[in-house]
């Protein structure tokens, strides 16, 4: 069974929609954890769209389980996460312009920054991921690049709009996943998963967590945080 990581993006996307102080995303993630999450994920972007620094901070002093932080190659991101020192570093792609995250990591584009990245945060202490396209050369290049953990990009498979779609795209996460594993990967996964495709996803053997955010919170505007929580809980 795979673990469940909570983003609580969203949470401080509506606290800045009025630039105040509620909801307060420290106060989710304590509520995600006791709804049963594995762990906290967040992304302090550059523009600081909803996370900030001092979120993050809070979320290091507070959570109990484990902290994972999305982030890109910008080097003041880098440094401050050096010193934030969330458990996990996960490096994500970055478009100022961007509504959400469009796809994976190209590696092999940015190997070099990729590795000195990975090589400073782990120095320190960091676990890192690399968020990547469920693609064999991505998936060799994350090898090469000297990381122990992946998280793959399930927005297409979460696009998709017919069965036969759906099938194919699913089958590529089945098969990359096992691809990956066997070279020696952690593997996560994640991007677009909901309460009607998370389910079948997470039966694929070998992902060892699932991250997810946008379709909680979402969840949460009905039927309260803690219970959409629980509800993706079962489900995963």
């Amino acid at each position: 069974m795979p673990k469940l990581g909570v983003n609580i993006d969203h949470v401080a996307t509506l606290r800045q929609a009025r630039r105040e102080f509620e909801p307060d995303p420290i106060a989710a993630a304590a509520i995600c954890e006791k709804a049963g999450a594995d762990s906290i994920v967040c992304h302090l972007r550059e523009d600081r769209r909803h996370i900030n620094e001092n979120d993050v901070r809070n979320l290091r002093r507070t959570v109990r389980t484990y902290l994972n932080l999305e982030m890109s190659l910008n080097k003041e991101i880098i440094l401050l996460t050096a010193k934030l020192k969330p458990d996990q570093a996960t490096i994500v792609p970055e478009k100022r312009q961007e509504i959400t995250t469009e796809g994976g990591l190209d590696v092999k584009k940015h190997f070099r920054k990729i590795k000195e990245a990975a090589e400073f945060l782990t120095s320190k202490g960091i676990a890192v991921s690399l968020f990547i396209d469920p693609d064999q050369k991505q998936i060799d290049e994350s090898c090469r690049a000297g990381v122990n953990m992946i998280e793959l990009h399930t927005g297409q498979y979460a696009a998709a709009r017919t069965k036969k779609q759906l099938g194919k795209e699913l089958k590529i996460i089945d098969n990359m996943t096992r691809y990956a594993t066997q070279s020696g990967l952690v593997v996560n996964a994640g991007h677009g998963l909901k309460y009607d495709n998370t389910r079948t996803v997470s039966k694929i053997k070998n992902i060892a967590e699932l991250n997810i955010g946008h379709s909680i919170i979402s969840r949460a505007v009905f039927v309260g945080l803690e219970k959409a929580v629980k509800e993706m809980r079962r489900l995963v």
